[in-house]
């Protein structure tokens, strides 16, 4: 993990202690499809492709990404946090969630 901080991490039995309060958002960085199968309730998808772009949009609130197994939303968050933004990622993304 490197220099990726505990705090910057957020367990999958959390996740949903940051739903649908406005300071935070959970972001899908999956694709469309992968979403519209299934997400964890609460979430907005945008596609790790597209998160730089639309995350200017949410420069104030806390971005808690997830995708697969967290691999693509660590670095995802990590990106973002060097860009200045609060960043977190969902350990073991979608699957541990579900499981």
């Amino acid at each position: 993990m490197g220099d990726f901080m505990d705090n910057q991490l957020v367990s999958a039995k959390e996740v949903d202690r940051y739903a649908f309060k406005n300071e935070y958002v959970i972001i899908d960085i999956r694709s469309p499809r992968e979403f519209r199968e299934r997400h964890i309730k609460g979430a907005v998808c945008i596609p790790y492709e597209r998160l730089v772009q639309q995350a200017r949009l949410l420069k104030n609130r806390t971005l808690i990404l997830y995708c697969d197994r967290g691999g693509l939303s660590m670095k995802a968050a990590k990106e973002l946090i060097d860009l200045g933004y609060d960043a977190k990622s969902v350990v073991g993304g979608i699957e541990a969630y579900f499981h």
